[in-house]
């Protein structure tokens, strides 16, 4: 049998009973045996670090917390941020039952038992906070048997899930339900967490020293996520006790957490060196170098939107229009890094990466604008010619707004030879194209343009 956190059997979490609410991973008596991130989960709103945003006073949290409000609420994030402790730390302040299940073993025939449970309490005046793990994991159905009771206000739900809900929950479940967004943790919420371990006695009871490089690298190798942060102390406590000390140094923590430590600081040197590494790897075509970056990047905790960020960019300022469907290719990585979190974007990172590394390089596009903003700042922008301004108006025709102007569809192949730019920039031309991939094919084009428009072909750079 499948066994949760506590090692308590997970069919227990969704077994109805008359008495006692049934056991999860948030219930069970406190013990040594306990993993770290379990025996030191917050016991109160104020011992929970990162998520201030959703902490303050009156904030829904708080009030969810502090049993004043029956909201039913999603809470989004990446693994590791606290949604499963804010369901503890509920479990514990509120005098309400506490039922967990998890949508990874629980169907629709165990969801419907607890809700008919929850029923006959609310009719003995107890009312029920349910806890669902993984709830974008729940089928439609699943979710729509969970509708009316949330609507009814039969429970109050608490759902958390590591995926955008606006893509994996019913719109009617979602919109009778509050979205709250967890946060990544920062580097000193971690830092006040690993402290708390090593003094409180539910820890490690001022057992072990942790170096400070060696915090240093476990604070980067748990990339924002206070589980693994505390799972990779557990495991460095326990290795340094086998080599009979109490000091965890970073030769500790690497045989430990069986990885090696990657020299990246998110706020330090190593992370502009790295990301500029990144970005001048892909620029130059070398696909390993860059694929060696990322994994860098990943490794050290850096935030996935971050990246695909930087690629957005880079598809348009270093690729454009020499292979112009990179940049969608890199839009809707930025879109899957929403919608799926890591580990898994870690693929769809790659797949953008690989696209641009390969693509013919262009920086055609940026030398473009950047060559207009500079005229424009520099005064060049003198008034719209006459026959191009707003002739829409009575009194338009009265300032020669729109005569002689040119319909450019009643023109030999749809380009109508008018003057377009003001009279002190008809000689301007920003866009220079490559001969690279697409760009070779718009180059012809835009050369015949210009013929049509009795102007001098643009030079192919």
């Amino acid at each position: 049998m499948d066994e949760d956190l506590f090692g308590n059997p997970v069919a227990a979490a969704s077994a109805p009973g008359a008495g006692a609410p049934p056991l999860g991973s948030l219930t069970g008596a406190a013990h040594q045996d306990l993993p770290l991130p379990v025996r030191m989960r917050p016991r109160s709103l104020d011992e929970i670090v990162g998520q201030q945003h959703l902490l303050a006073p009156g904030a829904p949290l708080r009030r969810l917390a502090e049993g004043t409000t029956a909201m039913s609420v999603f809470l989004w994030g990446p693994p590791g941020v606290g949604k499963t402790t804010i369901a503890s730390v509920v479990s514990h302040t509120t005098n309400r039952r506490f039922v967990e299940i998890s949508a990874v073993t629980a169907g629709v025939r165990e969801l419907r038992a607890e809700l008919e449970v929850a029923r006959r309490e609310l009719a003995r005046g107890v009312s029920t906070v349910l806890f669902v793990d993984e709830v974008h994991r729940f089928s439609k159905t699943q979710q729509d048997v969970l509708l009316p009771a949330v609507e009814n206000r039969l429970v109050t739900l608490i759902a958390a899930t590591t995926e955008n809900p606006s893509f994996s929950v019913i719109s009617p479940l979602l919109s009778r339900s509050l979205l709250l967004t967890l946060r990544p943790l920062e580097a000193g919420d971690l830092r006040a967490l690993l402290h708390r371990a090593l003094a409180d006695e539910r820890g490690l009871a001022g057992a072990f020293e942790l170096d400070p490089p060696a915090e240093e690298s476990l604070l980067r190798l748990a990339g924002g996520d206070a589980r693994r942060a505390l799972t990779y102390l557990e495991e460095a406590a326990a290795g340094a006790e086998a080599h009979g000390t109490t000091r965890i140094d970073s030769a500790v923590l690497e045989a430990a957490v069986d990885r090696a430590s990657v020299r990246y600081d998110r706020d330090g040197d190593q992370h502009y060196d790295v990301i500029s590494a990144f970005i001048k790897s892909v620029r130059g075509s070398d696909v390993q170098a860059a694929l060696h970056y990322l994994a860098r990047m990943i490794e050290a905790g850096e935030d996935p939107r971050f990246i695909a960020r930087r690629l957005i960019i880079l598809a348009s300022e270093d690729i454009g229009l020499a292979a112009p469907s990179v940049l969608q290719t890199c839009v809707a990585t930025a879109q899957a890094v929403a919608l799926i979190g890591m580990p898994e974007a870690r693929i769809n990172l790659a797949h953008a990466v690989i696209a641009c590394a390969l693509a013919p390089k262009s920086n055609a596009v940026i030398k473009a604008i950047d060559a207009a903003v500079a005229d424009v700042r520099a005064g060049r922008s003198q008034a719209v010619p006459a026959h191009l301004r707003d002739a829409h108006y009575a009194s338009a025709g009265d300032y020669g707004h729109g005569k002689g102007y040119q319909y450019a569809h009643d023109a030999v192949h749809a380009v109508a030879a008018q003057q377009y730019l003001p009279d002190d920039l008809v000689d301007a031309r920003y866009y220079q194209p490559s001969e690279h991939g697409n760009e070779a094919a718009l180059a012809e084009r835009l050369a015949t343009i210009e013929r049509l428009l009795g102007r001098r072909p643009p030079e192919v750079h």
